[in-house]
């Protein structure tokens, strides 16, 4: 997990006088999950984070499936999404379960002014395929590019800044905790020597900009899949400092350090979270195998208790043929998958790959939506067929 970070100005002690220079008290905030027996961080605000002005009623945002069809591998054209619109209206769930929501955005800008938005019900995990910008939260900012994943605890207010108008987003919405796999770390929270990246590679916010505002600011918050407005009376960025373990950071898909050896390793040697319903790999250029008799093509498996989902983001795959960026495939648990034709003889000799891709694998099985109807491959079904 990230370690302990602070930023801002806080007292010497916790749950202690806090005085701003005209003598009023800085109202302190704990943020926490699982009630207080997660990790927390302290915030420490000008104005008390509680003033509502007002409320209008939710919208219903639930993805609605598209199919009772789950025993069906597909293949989605994730760039036929037509881009445009602000962060929040051109994300598209594509996938879901009761565990996590799969998503895709292509938005040309970022939030309206004195707009800001919270997940009151899932860690994000946004991974940047195309784009640069700002995360903007009251913990500082985080500036990102392509390849990033930005982590978002649940109940972080934030804003994302986009820097031009050309961004592509694959965003997973987990209702448990995101975090490291527990193989990478010690008994005290550090990541061990054989983990894939360190905390050098984790991006902690930074540049604290604390908005001393009165006014109307709007927080869209989704709740049980309800989006809610709600008016504040003071600017959320009000935070003039902050300590804890519980707060959103970067790691970048470029800094995990691929783990090879002499036959072809399994997929959990790419894992980079984990949860309670599912996990996230990274695929990133490597090494293939190095054993004489090695076949760096993956073997024909069978996802017997896990859906797995393969967003590809750039490279040359040697198992698939006419692959696409930002493509999607689907294989359900119960149905073998593996190789196209070809591609397994085709890998002997090589020695290197390219691909960098995204992969998560669920536990209980996945639906579509509408929007995953709208851009599927429906030829995929078949391109095992000689």
């Amino acid at each position: 997990m990230p370690q302990y970070h602070t930023l801002g100005t806080i007292p010497h002690k916790r749950h202690t006088q806090f005085r701003k220079p005209d003598g009023g008290l800085y109202a302190e905030q704990l943020f926490s999950t699982e009630g207080f027996s997660a990790n927390y961080s302290l915030l420490y605000h000008i104005y008390p984070p509680t003033q509502i002005l007002r409320t209008s009623e939710p919208i219903d945002v639930n993805p609605v499936k598209a199919t009772s069809n789950i025993l069906k591998p597909r293949c989605f054209k994730g760039f036929k999404q037509t881009p445009g619109g602000n962060y929040m209206d051109s994300r598209k769930v594509v996938l879901f379960n009761a565990d996590c929501q799969l998503s895709l955005a292509a938005p040309a800008t970022g939030f309206e002014a004195g707009t800001f938005y919270k997940n009151a019900d899932a860690d994000e995990i946004i991974f940047v395929h195309e784009g640069t910008g700002t995360l903007k939260t009251q913990y500082g900012q985080i500036p990102f590019s392509y390849g990033d994943y930005l982590v978002v605890p649940r109940g972080t207010i934030y804003q994302m800044d986009f820097d031009t108008d050309a961004n592509r987003l694959f965003i997973v919405e987990s209702f448990s905790p995101v975090a490291f796999p527990k193989r990478y770390l010690s008994r005290y929270g550090q990541l061990l020597e054989h983990s894939p990246f360190c905390e050098r590679d984790i991006r902690a916010p930074k540049d604290l900009i604390t908005i001393d505002q009165k006014g109307e600011f709007l927080i869209k918050i989704k709740k049980r899949g309800l989006m809610y407005d709600f008016w504040y009376a003071s600017h959320p960025f009000d935070v003039v400092g902050w300590d804890g373990c519980d707060y959103p950071y970067a790691l970048s898909i470029h800094d995990f350090e691929p783990i090879t050896g002499r036959v072809h390793q399994p997929p959990p040697v790419h894992q980079t979270f984990e949860t309670n319903a599912f996990v996230l790999c990274s695929f990133v250029p490597r090494l293939y195998d190095y054993h004489p008799g090695s076949i760096p093509a993956p073997y024909q498996h069978s996802n017997i208790d896990s859906d797995e989902v393969l967003y590809y983001v750039d490279g040359d795959f040697m198992s698939r043929k006419s692959v696409e960026r930002g493509m999607i495939t689907l294989h359900p648990a119960g149905i073998p998958h593996g190789p196209h034709p070809g591609a397994i003889e085709k890998s002997i000799g090589k020695k290197e790959t390219g691909e960098l891709a995204v992969m998560v694998d669920t536990f209980r099985p996945l639906f579509l939506t509408e929007d995953a109807v709208g851009i599927e491959d429906e030829s995929y079904l078949y391109s095992w067929l000689d």
